[in-house]
This record gives structure tokens, C-alpha cells and sequence, in this order.
């Protein structure tokens, strides 16, 4: 594997943990309490070497076609000090076999149909696979995830999050929203306190005492999200700098 760093990669790595900490602080908490997912949709192999040389150890894939090209030669190169390989697009029930074959950890795992096939298919590898189970806190019907936005779908969602517990197969970690897309991040503020309220909803249960982490917050607003509790941001444009052909998210 070449030696070199992007240069710009490694500025733009070096700002972006600036302002994590500089958001820790605001909100009291330790930089160690936030995992740095770098979201390579679109990013060539050699940018995805590059991030990790620079000490990047959390990468995330957006599409399960663009994974399969990729995944598979940089666990090669990363083999001495493996890289964690998160899926964080949405996930097709008819590919979750392919998700489970590549993912370390699923993020987007929006209903039960595709987290009964995920548990089926990790048994079948002889391995129990990490997920998020995805929430839709915004009232958006563009967004994937189970809706809990008011007392009553909230209520339903933690019924229904009931049936995860006989999949023996998944290791439920916590729950992941998407925000909407504002010019000011503010705006996407009570979603993030929305996300921390289901999850203490259902950690005052015991059976989801393990429903810890918070997989919120993007490019424009990781900040606001860790400020509100979130364990995990997935960050793209912010670390590798616009996509040839820009798109929403990350």
C-alpha cells in the first residue's frame, strides 16, 4: 500500500476534529464518547487509504454495489490494523444478504422484515452483526425509519421494538435518524433531542438497557448532533471534500 496523504484530506481530518472537540466541550463531554464514521460514497480507493493513514479507522458506504468494488481489496490492505466497515444507506430487503456479507455494522435497519432476513443470514455466517435500528423522528415521509415522532407513534415503536430481542443473531446497538436537509443547523436541533428522548424511552426498560448509541449527525451538523448525545457522526464531505457530482447528505 503507497505511503502518501492527500494533503487536503489530512487538513480537512484535522479541522473536522477541531470542531468535534470544540463540541464535546460545549456539552461536556469526551472526544472518546464519539465514533468518526468517514462516509466514502463516491470516494476512490486511494482517498479512502489516504483517510485511513491518517488514522481513520471507521469508514461507511452509502450503496451496497459501490461496497462490493471497494470493501473487499481495502480489507486486504487494511488487514495488519482492520478498518470497521459500517453500511449507513438505506438497505433493500432483498439485499440483505449482501449487507450482511460486507458490513461490520448496519446502521439503517428500518423494519422488522429486514432485520429478520439480516438475522438469518448472519446465522448462516456464523456471526452476530451489529445494527442500528433506524427512526424517523422528523415526521418527514421522505425518510426511511420507524416513525416516533409524537406519544403515539412512539408508543407503537417501542412495542414493536419488542420483537428485535428474539433475533439472537443481531446485536441491537442504539438507534439512527437522518435530519432533515436545513440551511441552518439549529434547525435540525429537536431531531436530534427527539432521537435521545426514544432512546431514553427505551432504556428505561431493561430490555433495552443496551440500546446505547446515536448515529446522528452529517457534514452540516454533526456539531449540533453531538451537543444533543450522539455517539456516532457520519461525516463524508467535511474529510474528503466535494463529490464529482454532489449529492444530498454526509
Amino acid at each position: 500500500m503507497p505511503s502518501t496523504i492527500q494533503p487536503d484530506i489530512a487538513a480537512n481530518l484535522a479541522q473536522v476534529e477541531l470542531r468535534i472537540g470544540e463540541a464535546c466541550a460545549r456539552a461536556g463531554r469526551r472526544r472518546d464518547e464519539i465514533t468518526l464514521v468517514a462516509v466514502t460514497k463516491m470516494r476512490s480507493a486511494e482517498q479512502i487509504r489516504s483517510a485511513y493513514r491518517c488514522g481513520l479507522r471507521h469508514f461507511g458506504e452509502n450503496r451496497i454495489e459501490e461496497a462490493e468494488t471497494k470493501v473487499p481489496e481495502l480489507r486486504t490492505d487494511f488487514a495488519d490494523d482492520p478498518a470497521t466497515w459500517h453500511m449507513v444507506g438505506h438497505v433493500q430487503s432483498r439485499k440483505a444478504k449482501r449487507a450482511a456479507a460486507f458490513a461490520d455494522v448496519i446502521h439503517s435497519v428500518d423494519s422488522l422484515r429486514l432485520a429478520r432476513r439480516l438475522d438469518r443470514f448472519a446465522a448462516q455466517m456464523a456471526k452476530r452483526l451489529p445494527i442500528l435500528v433506524e427512526v424517523n423522528v422528523s415526521g418527514e415521509a421522505s425518510k426511511y425509519g420507524y416513525p416516533a415522532w409524537d406519544p403515539t407513534t412512539l408508543a407503537a415503536f417501542v412495542s414493536q421494538a419488542r420483537e428485535f430481542e428474539a433475533l439472537i443473531h443481531l446485536q441491537v446497538l442504539g438507534l439512527m435518524t437522518m435530519a432533515p436537509i436545513v440551511a441552518d443547523p439549529e434547525l435540525a436541533r429537536p431531531v436530534f433531542r427527539q432521537l435521545a428522548s426514544v432512546r431514553d424511552a427505551l432504556r428505561d426498560q431493561a430490555s433495552f438497557s443496551a440500546w446505547s448509541q446515536l448515529s446522528m449527525g452529517m457534514t452540516d451538523d454533526f456539531e449540533v448532533a453531538i451537543e444533543e448525545g450522539a455517539t456516532m457522526v457520519r461525516i463524508g464531505r467535511a474529510i474528503f471534500g466535494p463529490r464529482p457530482h454532489q449529492e444530498e447528505d454526509f
